[in-house]
């Protein structure tokens, strides 16, 4: 029995989330690899904007400051429950998109780039300076979520660790299951058509301003929930989650592991978090490795690092 692409993706990550805990040599790895899961939710929201639609934001990190705050103060002027709050932030997300992207995504190119890029920067300006809301440059503290407590009143004990390994692990599953639905749907393929040509996408009748505008709110709704967990992981939340190079990140991760593919978004979320852990003994020459790795990636394997691996790997075996 053939399986489809669809099944190998999910197949894999479940795997790699199954038997990953059982080679970490302590409960810190269960952090790292619970980061590398949430920039990867993130990335995948990416993924849906650039890699299908063909469409480029710089200013997605507002996005998940607006979901990581949510979680801050939708319990304390709401009465929210944190969990809710994750609900409330993508909504509002979700919200924001449509009014941001409605008339920013009518530009093309560099244009929408730096559009998006001046909307990160106001959250982040607005998240900042609100000190009596915000807390400011300092943050504020996060509602903790509960849900541990509650497993374990029920015989379920895990660590914090092992808890949040949990909650990332099932919810970047759920995230990449929903964006490799959406790409073989009529959605999904009308994305694709934009990324080939929008003139030659309206002359077979798809709405080109209204498919660029749900590919925007989507992976909005994506970053807003990764900035969520980044805020309840951390018990802490500060206005570095929107700014500038969160959202520079965000785009590399997916540029660099493959922007058209969710295995590519996933696996560059992994190679760039993971790395700066690998060169801790190296951080003066952390930012020229990481600059380097993006120049060879660029010259010898422009689809990403992994369609360019799988290709090489398809012309040794033929």
């Amino acid at each position: 029995m053939r399986i489809s692409p669809k099944m190998a993706t999910l197949l894999t990550l479940s795997v790699i989330m199954l038997i990953a805990p059982f080679f970490f040599p302590s409960a810190y790895y269960f952090r790292i690899a619970s980061l590398v899961y949430v920039n990867a939710l993130a990335v995948v929201g990416v993924v849906i904007l650039t890699g299908y639609a063909g469409q480029i934001s710089l200013g997605h990190a507002g996005f998940a400051g607006i979901g990581g705050y949510a979680c801050a103060l939708a319990p304390v002027y709401l009465g929210l429950h944190p969990a809710a709050s994750v609900v409330f932030g993508a909504l509002a997300s979700g919200v924001m998109a449509w009014i941001v992207g409605r008339p920013i995504l009518r530009l093309k190119g560099y244009y929408l780039a730096v559009a998006s890029l001046g909307f990160g920067i106001l959250v982040s300006m607005v998240l900042t300076n609100e000190i009596a809301v915000t807390g400011g440059p300092d943050g504020m503290k996060v509602a903790d979520l509960g849900l541990r407590s509650w497993l374990s009143e029920r015989g379920l004990s895990l660590t914090n660790g092992q808890f949040w390994y949990t909650i990332t692990a099932l919810l970047l599953l759920a995230g990449a299951w929903l964006a490799l639905n959406l790409e073989n749907s009529a959605t999904g393929r009308a994305l694709r058509a934009l990324h080939g040509s929008e003139t030659a996408a309206g002359t077979v009748g798809i709405d080109v301003a209204s498919a660029k505008l749900t590919a925007f709110i989507i992976s909005a709704v994506y970053a807003s929930v990764s900035g969520s967990l980044i805020a309840l992981m951390n018990r802490m939340i500060t206005p570095d989650i929107a700014g500038y190079m969160h959202s520079i990140e965000m785009v590399t991760m997916a540029v660099l592991g493959g922007s058209a593919s969710v295995a590519g978004g996933v696996f560059g979320a992994a190679i760039l978090t993971l790395l700066p852990q690998a060169l801790t003994s190296f951080d003066q020459y952390e930012q020229v490795t990481l600059g380097l790795i993006m120049m060879l990636v660029m010259i010898f394997l422009r689809q990403g690092l992994l369609p360019g691996l799988a290709s090489l790997l398809k012309g040794r075996g033929a």
